[in-house]
């Protein structure tokens, strides 16, 4: 059992695995260009889906050396406040509901909100 003991080795911070006899996976060198001027070179595995577009260090996008620009995706339009209140109501309910609110405030019934 004393052959056994792991006495003076650090079990939690170092591997006792070696890495003799492991190849590493094959690689390819993939180019990027930036609009901006930049170079950026990317190491991928040979069977990766090599992507057309690599963001780069200044934030925008680096097209690949060899690929040509992919089409935009089309994407839906913001949804804006006035178009969600045009989902709920349409146009005559709402005049008659500010007809309603302008009464109030010329009768001096609504305050609305005050302003610090």
């Amino acid at each position: 059992m004393a052959e056994r003991s792991m006495r003076g080795t650090r079990l939690g911070a170092s591997s006792l695995e070696s890495e003799t006899g492991i190849q590493p996976a094959a690689r390819q060198d993939i180019t990027y260009h930036c609009k901006n001027g930049h170079t950026i070179v990317v190491p991928m595995a040979m069977e990766a889906d090599v992507p057309a577009l690599w963001e780069c260090r200044c934030g925008e996008f680096a097209l690949r050396e060899d690929a040509e620009l992919p089409e935009p995706k089309a994407t839906k339009p913001a949804r804006t406040h006035w178009d969600m209140l045009m989902e709920r109501r349409t146009t005559a309910e709402l005049e008659t509901l500010l007809e309603e609110r302008l009464a109030l405030l010329r009768a001096g019934q609504f305050k609305g909100r005050r302003s610090a």
